[in-house]
This record gives structure tokens, C-alpha cells and sequence, in this order.
């Protein structure tokens, strides 16, 4: 095995990258700020341009209704469960090379999250009512 020591000119790339978009972002920015003020010049206010817009449909009520506490409980759930889901895939690639040990890990992994699961259920959250 070759012993190599990096030198700064292997870093060289990813310097070169990150000035490039840091140029671009900054010159966005700047470009953004001269040029749009004077091109909407006394078009920023009005009565028809502060009125707000949605695919041509005129609005209707109140933009601030009060939105259920489930919606979101649901939401954050499944977003918990099926990010815990997909790490069942790389067990699923290596399950002959993890061997016993990994399918023992995998059967504590399962029973965390049916744990987890069940007490969602007994807790009510998914109810709908």
C-alpha cells in the first residue's frame, strides 16, 4: 500500500469549485440589485400588482384558517417511518455478508419501530374523527 501525503495542489479542485460558486451566487446577488430596482421603477405598489394571485382564480376567505394538528402529526409520521423504511434497504443488499449478526440487529431495528408504530396507534394519532 502506497503511502501518499496530500498536497495542497490535490485540494486544488475542489477550491476552484467552491470559487466558482461563490462568484455566482455574489454576482447573482449584485446583478439582482442594480438591475431590478431601476428596471420596476414606480411599478413596485399599486393596487393590482399588491393583490394577491392564483392562477387566475380571484381569492375567496380567509388565507388563515385554522388547519387540524392530525394533518401534521400524520405527515411528520410518515415522513419518520419511511425515512427508518429505507435504511432496510442496504441491510437488504448485504443480509449474506451481515450474516446472523446483522439479521439480529435487523429483528431489533424492526421491533424498535413496530414499538414505535403501536404506541402512535395507542396514543390515538391517526385516528381521524
Amino acid at each position: 500500500m502506497e503511502n501518499h501525503a496530500y498536497l495542497p495542489s490535490d485540494y486544488l479542485p475542489i477550491v476552484v469549485q467552491f470559487v466558482f460558486a461563490l462568484g455566482f451566487v455574489v454576482t447573482t446577488m449584485v446583478v439582482t440589485h442594480l438591475v431590478i430596482p431601476k428596471v420596476f421603477k414606480n411599478k413596485r405598489h399599486g393596487q393590482i400588482k399588491d393583490d394577491s394571485w392564483e392562477c387566475g382564480i380571484e381569492p375567496q376567505g380567509d388565507a388563515r384558517t385554522p388547519i387540524s394538528i392530525k394533518y401534521f402529526l400524520t405527515a411528520i409520521l410518515f415522513v419518520l417511518f419511511d425515512v427508518e423504511i429505507i435504511f432496510m434497504y442496504p441491510w437488504a443488499v448485504n443480509f449474506k455478508q451481515l450474516g446472523w449478526f446483522g439479521f439480529v440487529e435487523m429483528v431489533l431495528f424492526m421491533s424498535l419501530l413496530l414499538a414505535g408504530f403501536f404506541y402512535v396507534i395507542k396514543k390515538g394519532v391517526l385516528k381521524w374523527e
